[in-house]
């Protein structure tokens, strides 16, 4: 939110105060909160106690966490828990035939919002997480759901500055309407050292009802990225995954 925090309702605070807890869930202090949200500590410490209270927010020794009853509620939501029964046994194929990381990823404005992850045995440190967002522009998934969003949406985000995470990042709108046309050329989206130094990814679009709903990918060090032999995988995975999700409809 980028409103004055003076003039937005409790309802609008109370959600301030949980949105403050990314990327970790906690711990947090009070102060954390208030600071954080722009709030006086008085109406920051109201909210948390309320919060706590309903679960959901939790208060330990150390700080204040986010509460189970979010994780109960989050569960349910019913694209991600559809989308999520649909595509686990693909990416479980998909891990059993690369062994290395794979991701499942929805669009949420200008970003991948990450619902599924399996880690690799040999993985590396990757700075993608459950509940976790990075910029569409910065990796496979992102990518892969930017070139189906639609021709009004790839203008937003071409008109806009491009956030750069690595130097390897795409800042240049010439260059990412270019990788743009390519993903939707080859239905296959690449990433080398965009999102983290020395690693790699390639993802592929999936479709519900003729619009793309999700991206799946694997991540592999750089070392051990081999783009055609993990291509078909990643591509035929996606396609179970669409298929399952009309079957569902």
């Amino acid at each position: 939110m980028t409103r004055n925090p003076d003039r937005l309702s409790m309802l609008e605070k109370s959600w301030l105060v949980l949105d403050a807890f990314r990327p970790t869930g906690g711990p947090l202090r009070l102060m954390d909160v208030a600071q954080h949200c722009h709030l006086p500590k008085t109406t920051a410490f109201r909210l948390l106690n309320e919060l706590t209270e309903i679960g959901a927010v939790a208060r330990k020794e150390n700080g204040y966490y986010l509460g189970r009853r979010l994780f109960e509620l989050g569960s349910i939501v019913p694209l991600e828990r559809d989308l999520r029964h649909a595509a686990l046994p693909f990416m479980h194929d998909l891990y059993e035939a690369t062994r290395e990381t794979i991701h499942l990823g929805v669009r949420d404005g200008l970003d991948v919002v990450y619902v599924e992850k399996i880690r690799g045995h040999e993985s590396f440190s990757l700075p993608s997480r459950v509940g976790g967002r990075l910029p569409l522009t910065c990796t496979g998934v992102g990518k892969a759901l930017l070139a189906y969003s639609g021709p009004e949406f790839i203008e937003e985000v071409l008109s806009r500055p491009l956030r750069r995470l690595t130097p390897h990042s795409i800042v240049d709108p010439k260059r990412l309407e270019e990788v743009i046309g390519q993903v939707q050329a080859a239905g296959l989206a690449y990433e080398r050292e965009e999102a983290q130094r020395g690693g790699a990814c390639i993802a592929a679009p999936v479709f519900s009802g003729g619009a793309v709903v999700a991206a799946l990918s694997v991540s592999v060090p750089l070392a051990r990225f081999h783009p055609t032999r993990l291509a078909p995988a990643v591509k035929t995975a996606a396609l179970g995954v669409s298929r399952a999700l009309t079957r569902s409809i």
